[in-house]
């Protein structure tokens, strides 16, 4: 495999994380620890290894959930200079969340009463602010993606806490997906889903790739994880340094 030339859009150089145990006497755990890791444009890098191997929390950190406890983790925007996520301040933090880094977890977390239609325009709707056009387009894309992972219309108007697992998990994935940003984070996005939502879910993943985005992902499906990866990282081999 030809290695990527291109300055990575996510960098992380001497990462590590331990848990401290408050209940335990202050007991520390280590997870992870001394993590290189690079990943640019057009590539796709699935996280490999068993569960508690510590794949969820390297996503975390990337997002800025969970704090690293040392080294570096460099993202870099469209335009502008590259943010270092363990230094940057909840300005930086919510800049970089809204136009750089998408992240599709297992969970949809939205605001009660809100339609599951503007629960996926939000971040197109985000940008348009009180542009009307841009509004009705933002919730046009909105349909589209809707429609596109088969959320039938007659839920479109209602919240999506009612929803089954899988249809929130779809619009989860929607909502993370619909604007188009430079590093995307996918943790397990397909681990509700029917076969043919999974296949609609492998190329949306496809074309983020073909379009140039950074993707990072765990895939507990090893068809989806064979069928998305450009690459493959084992985290086990992260382990072997005390955090």
């Amino acid at each position: 495999m030809m290695m990527n030339t291109h300055p990575p859009i996510l960098e992380l150089k001497g990462v590590a994380k331990r848990f401290t145990l408050h209940h335990q006497n202050g007991i520390e755990l280590p997870v992870l620890g001394n993590v290189d890791l690079r990943v640019g444009p057009g590539e796709c890098v699935v996280l490999d290894g068993p569960s508690g191997m510590g794949k969820s929390t390297l996503l975390k950190m990337v997002y800025a959930n969970y704090r690293a406890n040392a080294g570096s983790i460099r993202v870099q925007p469209a335009t502008g200079p590259a943010v270092d996520v363990t230094r940057a301040t909840p300005r930086e933090l919510v800049q970089l969340r809204r136009d750089t880094i998408g992240y599709v977890s297992q969970f949809l977390r939205v605001i009660p009463r809100v339609s599951a239609l503007d629960v996926v325009a939000e971040p197109l709707a985000e940008d348009a602010g009180s542009d009307e056009a841009a509004l009705a387009a933002a919730r046009d894309t909105a349909r589209t993606w809707l429609d596109r992972l088969r959320i039938p219309e007659r839920l479109w108007h209602l919240p999506p806490a009612t929803f089954s697992g899988g249809e929130q998990q779809r619009i989860n994935i929607a909502r993370n997906m619909i604007k188009p940003k430079p590093l995307l984070l996918l943790d397990e996005p397909t681990a509700s889903l029917d076969a043919a939502n999974t296949d609609t879910v492998i190329a949306m993943v496809r074309e983020a790739v073909a379009r140039g985005a950074a993707l990072v992902g765990i895939f507990h499906d090893a068809h989806v994880g064979a069928a998305v990866a450009t690459r493959r990282v084992n985290v086990a081999d992260f382990r072997g340094v005390a955090a």
